[in-house]
């Protein structure tokens, strides 16, 4: 005769293997069920009606699998992100949601500094064009390139990570503006950088534009062709938030093709991976006008090897103690 498990935890998908750690961390009376698919569809009603807690990776979770989750206390996503959660649904259901916020900010904000800093001193162009030189060496220096302390980086978002980026950027005597509505009265002095109340203030004032903010209504398409046209010529954009914050690649093909934009470095897209437009076909093609002015990362800014760990441990330890005290930590109630 088997022991009964007293829970069962459902995983819907997984990039790293099989969820041996969270196994760990949930105890020996959970019992795991690993979906491991990324396609809602293929989620049985009656596996998703066992469920007392339910942790999504990469998965949606719409209305329909909500309606099965008749017994689950709480849903825990391991990213920060929650885009392709129904939190609506969820909330008609009864059911918590939580995000996992507490992993992967030091990588985040060392991923950004560094292509801050790459685009601010056009590495990547320089590799690009150094390429081709026959003749001449030091003549090449590409022009302008302004020292750090004569540069405005406008921080969008000031948060955990807008906050370490912040850090970051202080020893290389970066002017830093920040615009952050969420944050109270004081913040900027706590931490370090010049307040802007409106958002247009800092784009206009910026050299480069580094973004920090979820995607709501208030967000999304916050850099299209118009966002895009408000900023300083010459600026360098960087973006390491949400896709959705530039989704017009249209209007930001117009702005690197016209110069109006330096160059930008994207680690998230709407569309992953990518699928055509001239941008990516130039992008892929490392077309002469773009040369170096365009880096894409797929997406991994989050990692580290440590950070990967951490992630799944902080996760698994939030439906430990929601299924030991009834208690949701990191709950989200956003409502956009």
């Amino acid at each position: 005769m088997t022991d009964r498990k007293k829970y069962v935890v459902g995983i819907t998908d997984h990039m790293i293997g099989a969820p041996d750690l969270e196994a760990e961390v949930l105890g020996n009376d959970v019992e795991i069920d690993f979906f491991a698919s990324t396609d809602e569809a293929s989620f049985a009603p009656d596996r998703l009606a066992r469920l007392d807690a339910l942790m999504v990776w990469g998965a949606p979770l719409g209305q329909k699998s909500i309606s099965h989750l008749t017994r689950c206390r709480g849903v825990v996503r391991y990213g920060v992100g929650y885009e392709k959660i129904d939190l609506a649904a969820l909330r008609s259901a009864g059911i918590p949601f939580a995000n996992n916020p507490d992993y992967g900010t030091e990588e985040v904000a060392d991923h950004a500094l560094a292509m801050i800093l790459s685009l601010h001193r056009r590495l990547w162009e320089h590799d690009a064009r150094a390429r081709g030189y026959t003749s001449g060496w030091q003549i090449h220096s590409l022009k302008p390139l302004c020292r750090s302390n004569r540069a405005t980086v406008g921080i969008v978002g000031v948060g955990r990570i807008g906050t370490a980026v912040i850090n970051r950027l202080r020893p290389f005597g970066f002017r830093i503006l920040g615009y952050d509505p969420g944050q109270p009265p004081g913040h900027e002095k706590a931490i370090g950088y010049e307040r802007t109340e409106r958002l247009e203030e800092l784009l206009v004032q910026s050299d480069i534009v580094t973004l920090h903010c979820p995607a709501n209504a208030e967000t999304r398409g916050l850099l299209n062709s118009d966002g895009l046209a408000r900023l300083k010529p010459g600026a360098i954009v960087v973006n390491t938030a949400r896709g959705e914050l530039i989704e017009d690649l249209d209007g930001l093909e117009a702005a690197l093709r016209s110069g109006h934009l330096a160059a930008a470095a994207i680690d998230t897209l709407v569309k992953e991976p990518p699928g055509d437009h001239p941008l990516l076909t130039a992008w892929r093609n490392r077309e002469d006008w773009l040369a170096g002015r365009l880096v894409i990362t797929p997406h991994n800014a989050f990692y580290s090897d440590h950070a990967a760990v951490e992630m799944r441990l902080n996760a698994a330890k939030t439906v430990r103690i929601l299924l030991d005290e009834g208690r949701l930590r990191n709950q989200v109630t956003d409502r956009s």
